[in-house]
């Protein structure tokens, strides 16, 4: 009977489902746009004096949302590994107009840091009003390519991990004041993109786990979700940022030619949805018809990447290579691994490579020498070894006691 109800299910629920949304997306838009224009005007919370933390604060997405929060009067706590960059974006909020700025050395990932970043700021300001993580890794290599595996768990961590950690933590003091929680997704979550696949996967842990946050809360807390498509990024201008002591470096070779969009609208949108008390922020709003042709037509997704993968022509490997931190050229054009801020993006054509993936010129590194030996054969008995000269001793009982 089951198995006869799905079929018919099957057959009946995508076209009905269609029809339904073809004759109530007028009155739907009618009623999503009424409430837009409400929470505009009447229901828009006032961030004078309320006081922001934000993760990865020190350049893109996080750098724009705490100009935004800095214009609107808020107190903000800025969390990022590089404290000399946050004393930049923290004099230049001052100038834009945050009444106050504390900046905190921290790495997300780790649970130790994130509670004492939000201790610190409670200590000083008493409150936690909202809370934007925007810590995002972004990679771009073929799954079937990667020749050292190191690089997984970080880029897991960093998109998950970092975003899970620091609200954990603020929980608490964002329920006392019924506060809110921003954090910063991509529509990869849910739209497959050829050579996102770690990233994508985390994003759409991520966005799953606010989703289920925003039931268990039950309001008590907002939770605005920003989902973004092609986005502009200092990975994306050429810029490299690599931590000093980092334990990893690889290299990538963009093959996919895109323009990404200005950060900083999207920050204004995320700090404007915010305050309205909106679920989600999403730029721009077209990529939704992707949401579409997945759920009802999900191989034209499937034959389009397909399209345009060929077009590329053969693959080449993007992963070159992943260890210990080592020096580099930071004007170089060659995309590197970013370590904080917005989710890295393209805005003109990617170098390529005029041969192979650059290896090892070499073996790798051996010893300069042959290992320590003794210096002379080992010693040996000068005639056979002693023998027992009747049957071993045996423990007995007492013994053993």
């Amino acid at each position: 009977m089951v198995d006869l109800l799905n079929s018919v299910m099957n057959l009946v629920a995508p076209p009905a489902t269609m029809v339904v949304m073809a004759f109530s997306w007028p009155l739907l838009c009618f009623i999503s746009f009424s409430e837009r224009l409400y929470n505009s005007y009447f229901a828009t919370e006032d961030m004078e004096d309320k006081v922001v933390v934000i993760t990865g604060a020190s350049s893109a997405i996080g750098e724009q949302i705490a100009y935004e929060y800095a214009k609107r009067g808020a107190n903000l706590v800025l969390v990022a590994r590089r404290e000399q960059r946050l004393r930049v974006v923290s004099n230049k909020a001052r100038i834009i107009g945050a009444n106050h700025v504390i900046i905190i050395a921290a790495d997300v990932i780790k649970e130790d840091d994130c509670r004492r970043f939000i201790t610190q700021a409670v200590n000083y300001y008493g409150r936690v009003d909202h809370l934007v993580n925007t810590v995002s890794l972004g990679h771009t290599f073929y799954f079937d390519e990667v020749s050292d595996t190191t690089v997984f768990p970080h880029l897991l961590d960093i998109n998950f991990w970092g975003n899970v950690y620091p609200t954990y933590v603020a929980l608490p003091y964002l329920q006392k004041t019924n506060g809110r929680i921003v954090v910063n997704a991509s529509v990869e979550n849910w739209l497959p993109l050829p050579r996102m696949s770690l990233y994508s996967a985390a994003k759409a842990a991520l966005v799953n786990f606010y989703e289920t946050l925003r039931f268990e809360l039950n309001e008590e807390v907002g939770i605005t979700i920003a989902t973004h498509g092609w986005i502009g990024s200092e990975m994306s201008r050429g810029k490299f940022m690599l931590e000093e002591g980092a334990e990893m470096q690889w290299k990538e070779e963009r093959e996919v030619s895109a323009n990404g969009g200005p950060i900083e609208e999207f920050a204004k949108m995320i700090v404007a949805g915010a305050c309205r008390g909106d679920a989600y922020v999403k730029f721009p709003n077209w990529y939704d018809v992707f949401l579409l042709y997945r759920v009802f037509t999900p191989n034209v997704l499937r034959w389009t990447f397909k399209l345009l993968l060929s077009s590329e022509g053969s693959r080449r490997s993007s992963l070159v290579g992943v260890g210990p931190a080592m020096p580099v050229d930071e004007s170089s054009s060659e995309m590197k691994l970013m370590l904080e801020g917005g989710t890295p993006r393209v805005t003109g054509s990617p170098p390529h490579y005029t041969a192979s993936p650059p290896r090892y010129t070499a073996s790798p590194p051996h010893y300069t020498a042959s290992p320590p030996r003794y210096t002379a054969s080992p010693p040996h008995y000068a005639a056979s070894p002693p023998r027992y000269t009747a049957s071993p001793p045996r423990f007995n009982i007492q013994e053993l006691q």
